[in-house]
Order: C-alpha cells, then structure tokens, then sequence
C-alpha cells in the first residue's frame, strides 16, 4: 500500500488559502483524532531569525487555521529548548507571537516544570538504542501521551543527518536537555522516536514548509534558496523520504529513512509513495551539506577520531565550554559574517515581505 504526500507549489499572496488545498490533499481530517486535544510543535532551529531554519509565520497560522477546522478539543503549541537556542526569543524573532495571541493558541514549553512533567515511559516497540543510551529508563513529557501532533518542519539539510524534516522534529519534543547524548546514533534515534509517536499519539500529521528552503550545513548556517514549495503526509517517513529527493538525495541511502522504512514505520521508497498536487518526477535543487568549522568539531567529536571522548566532554561539566563556544560561533561570527548578509538579501524577496507584514498581525482573520 503506498503512502501519500502532497506537495504544491505556492506564492505570497495565495499561501494560505494553498495550505488549505494542502491539507485536504494529504488527508489531515482523517490522519487526526477530532475529539483529541492537539499539539502542534513548532520547529525553531535557531532563536535568531533565518529563512529555512524555522517554522514560517504562514505555515504556523495556516496549521492553527486548519486544526481549529476540524478538531473540537484544545491546541496548544509546544516547543522545546536546545542549549544553544531561546524558544522565547525564537517565538518574538520569527514573529509566532502575533500568530499567538490572535488565535488564541497557549504555548507550554517543555522544559518548564510548571508547563509539563516528565514520566518514564516503556515503549511497546523494540527499541534500536533509547534503551541503551538511557539505562535508568526513557523519559518523555506526560503532556504529549494521548494527545494528536502536528509537526511544522522546514525543508533543509542537516550536518549530522544529510536531511532533517518531519522525524527530526521529534528530537526536541520528546527528549529533554541530555538529548545531545545520542548525537552519535542520531539515525537510530529517530527512528524509536517515530515507533514511540505511534504509540503515544492517536494521530501524527506533518507539513514541511519549502518556501524558503535551507542548502548547506544547516540546521542553522546555510544558503536560504527560494523554492516556493508546500508538503504534507500523515506519514513522516513518506513525507521526509519526498523532501529528500526533491533536495537531491537517494532517501534510502538516509539511515533514518531506510531504517524506518525497514521497521515499516513508513515508506521510505519513493517508488511506493503517491505524489498529489504537482509532478515533482523532474526536480532536483541540487542540495549539498557542506561543511564549517563547527560542523567539523560536531563531527569529529560525534563520528569521528574524538567518539571515544564523548561522555568525557558532554557528560561532565566540560558540557558548558562546548555550549559557550557553539553560542558565540554561531551568534557572534558566524551570524554577522555571513548570516546577515543572507537574510537582508532575502529580505528583497516576496517571501521577505510577506515575512514583515506579520509586524502588524497575522494575514487571516481570526
């Protein structure tokens, strides 16, 4: 049986009423519970603002428009800290807030003991390597047990995963700060990260805003390239293996993707996987990943000669050396090098005007 992805070509002036089409397409009504409460998990891969590394402002009000449609229960918004990113200065960079409190939509961050607890969860799935890199026992946010999710990723391209789109989403709302810890089989994760929503959600959907996609070592220090692209699956395996492709990969050569489809999971093979809306049979942006000087020290550190030292430097107080570093390379060199200079340029663009007007509140009516 194959999976379905949607996938529309879109503009500035039509992207809401697009990601209407979008979800009808891809099957949202039927891939949730209307009478679960709902989650929608942002993505911020950075607290600064960066076309490609965050959830857009349209994709988050066209999401919250959608779900409020259709299901009856609450919905609030999640998110998740790093140790290098600020959820609460992501939400007012990327300009969430105004979506916010225009909908009427709370935001519980997960990290917030007065907004969630942490439970010790037993997965019904074999796991791959959650229950060895957590001896003492998986911990999960109590908050997401029961309730349907909506994943909002970017299309981009990952240091440590070739491609990072709908499971990646997962990584910071399911696992709490020492998540750094599996790094090193961050494929594996993944993938019992996908079998545990299956069994804590009574329904999962995902939709990956390409409007602005990200092209080099992302998450965070790419090339944003406009290709004015919507997708959407109820099947984050699907959906991720078709965000691969269109980039320019082979999705079964992606260990995330091969081994969840492996674990029937999803369907990683784009030949078992229905293509709604646009003939995507052409396209190839050509990605590649790149690499930089902290996406070298990651990898050294994660997959390379320094593997050994991992638990040395990550799991001791050392810890907060390597955090200080990632945080001043990134704000304070890398962003005003090189990372300015993109977003002004981007800020030329229709994607970039679309982005101001949300100064002055969403685009939709409430």
């Amino acid at each position: 049986m194959k999976s379905k992805v949607a996938v529309l070509t879109t503009t500035p002036e039509t992207v809401l009423e697009d990601y209407d089409r979008l979800y009808e397409l891809a099957g949202f009504k039927s891939a949730i519970d209307p009478d679960r409460e709902t989650i929608i998990k942002d993505n911020i891969s950075w607290h600064l603002f960066f076309p490609g590394a965050n959830t857009t402002p349209w994709q988050l009000e066209a999401c919250i428009r959608n779900v409020k449609r259709h299901v009856k229960q609450s919905v609030t918004c999640v998110e998740n800290e790093t140790v290098v990113n600020d959820p609460h200065k992501g939400d007012r960079l990327n300009k969430y807030n105004s979506v916010f409190d225009a909908y009427s939509i709370p935001v519980r961050y997960n990290f917030h003991p007065e907004h969630m607890s942490w439970v010790t969860y037993k997965p019904k799935a074999q796991m791959l390597v959650l229950d060895k890199v957590f001896r003492e026992g998986i911990r999960i946010p109590d908050f997401f047990i029961g309730r349907n999710i909506v994943h909002l990723p970017t299309v981009k391209t990952h240091i440590y995963t070739t491609t990072t789109c709908s499971m990646k989403n997962a990584f910071g709302g399911l696992l709490d700060r020492s998540r750094h810890y599996c790094h090193s089989v961050i494929h594996e994760t993944l993938v019992d990260l996908l079998a545990i929503q299956q069994e804590i959600h009574p329904g999962i959907f995902a939709v990956a805003d390409g409007t602005t996609c990200g092209n080099g070592p992302g998450p965070r220090t790419m090339t944003p390239v406009v290709k004015n692209v919507i997708m959407a699956s109820r099947d984050c395996v699907a959906l991720d293996a078709t965000a691969s492709k269109i980039m320019g990969f082979d999705p079964m050569k992606i260990p995330y993707v091969r081994l969840a489809h492996d674990r029937g999971l999803g369907v990683g093979d784009p030949g078992s996987i229905e293509i709604v809306g646009e003939d995507i049979s052409g396209w190839n942006f050509g990605f590649t990943v790149g690499d930089n000087a902290a996406s070298a020290a990651g990898n050294a550190i994660w997959f390379g000669p320094l593997r050994p030292l991992q638990k040395v430097f990550f799991q001791t107080p050392i810890v907060h050396s390597f955090i200080l570093a990632s945080y001043l390379y990134h704000d304070y060199v890398w962003y005003p090098t090189s990372g300015r200079k993109r977003v002004n340029a981007w800020y030329d663009s229709s994607w970039g005007k679309l982005f101001e007007r949300y100064d002055h509140g969403p685009l939709g009516k409430p």
